[in-house]
């Protein structure tokens, strides 16, 4: 598996594509990043599946989360 990959996804906020690069090297990871387009927060969600060799990507906006 490539530890590092490029993934396109739309901003929940705007919907402005952002190129975004995973180091799935540390396994599942949550992080926030802000859209460079219209400056609200994103949450992202990386699961990482080294037996299929495939990095899931979940963004939403942070108001969108269930707890």
């Amino acid at each position: 598996m490539r530890n590092y990959t490029e993934k396109f996804v739309p901003c929940p906020h705007c919907g402005h594509s952002i190129s975004v690069t995973l180091d799935a090297s540390n396994g599942d990871q949550e992080f926030y990043d802000d859209c460079p387009a219209c400056c609200n927060a994103i949450h992202f969600n990386m699961m990482v599946n080294e037996q299929l060799d495939t990095i899931e990507l979940v963004v939403d906006a942070d108001d969108e989360q269930i707890f």
